[in-house]
């Protein structure tokens, strides 16, 4: 594994709300300090985790003036920054305040479905707009599109600000081909927990981590002996956190992590519409698989 500070394990944080929908600033600096003291090597704010669909342009702007204050340095911090629409996104890039910020993570455009050609050249503008490092972000159950591994190691080549490519595409031989044929500076992130382990046997770099939220020590071990080699530990480490970490994604993100963390008591369980919380069957499996595996 690389040795970069965006290599290991990344927190996609959740944005913890109060019974009113507001945003519960005192319970989202208790996850910063939650996944920074329990092992992450950095954040990531306003990713998908994070309900960014429902977040006001005032919110997210007080969302990253908030984890920079509350993060203070102690780790890298990424910053979502995607879209469907090109220009409107070249221009938000453009007026971007870049302090404090390590680099961005853009995804793929939903909606649109845009052929290969379409995305390399939406993250072509991206990347001669952003004044950060970029990091691709590949999530076809989300956006209805999947970025091949030769688009990926295309614009790897092409531009020298993209730095990594967040794969959640589920298909270890396409994660394989981009390890293999981006440059050896190329950082290939796992974007599904469950196959973090496998990602870097092939030779990844990493994870960008919902599951951390909730069991920050026990899955950043499981990452820690992946980087280290010891693939085999880092199985048997993952091993007591694969029935929740699955029913985490049960219902949907971050339905099932946020479930977690309310039973662990880090936070209440309210989500912005459409998303409601998980139903009493999964709180009841989560509650049995926290209590039996002690992952509390």
């Amino acid at each position: 594994m690389k040795r970069h500070p965006l290599s290991g394990c990344g927190a996609a944080m959740i944005t913890p709300f109060k019974a009113d929908m507001t945003i519960d600033w005192e319970r989202l600096a208790r996850m910063i300090d939650y996944v920074i003291d329990g092992g992450t090597n950095y954040i990531v704010a306003l990713g998908t985790t994070a309900e960014i669909p429902t977040l006001t342009n005032k919110e997210k702007n007080e969302v990253i003036a908030f984890f920079k204050q509350h993060v203070a340095g102690r780790v890298p911090i990424v910053v979502g920054k995607g879209g469907n629409n090109t220009r409107a996104l070249v221009e938000e890039l453009k007026e971007m305040d870049t302090d404090g910020i390590a680099a961005i993570l853009s995804v793929t455009p939903y909606y649109n479905k845009p052929s290969q050609e379409g995305l390399y050249r939406h993250f072509e503008a991206v990347a001669q707009a952003s004044p950060l490092p970029v990091i691709l972000y590949n999530v076809p159950g989300r956006t209805g599109v999947n970025m091949s591994a030769e688009t990926t190691c295309r614009l790897a080549r092409d531009f020298e600000n993209i730095i990594a490519v967040k794969e959640a595409s589920g298909k270890i031989d396409q994660i394989e081909q981009i390890i293999k044929n981006c440059p050896k500076e190329f950082l290939v992130l796992s974007g599904d927990d469950g196959m973090t382990v496998e990602v870097m046997r092939r030779g990844g770099d990493g994870v960008i981590s919902v599951a951390i939220n909730a069991f920050p020590k026990r899955f950043s071990h499981v990452v820690y002996l992946a980087s280290q080699g010891l693939f085999d530990r880092a199985e048997e480490a993952y091993a007591p956190l694969h029935e929740a970490v699955c029913a985490l994604f049960e219902q949907g993100n971050p339905v099932g992590v946020k479930a977690a963390l309310t039973l662990l008591g880090n936070i209440d369980n309210n989500l912005r519409l459409p998303l409601v919380p998980a139903t009493e069957l999964l709180m009841k499996k989560l509650e049995r698989l926290i209590r039996e595996y002690e992952l509390c």
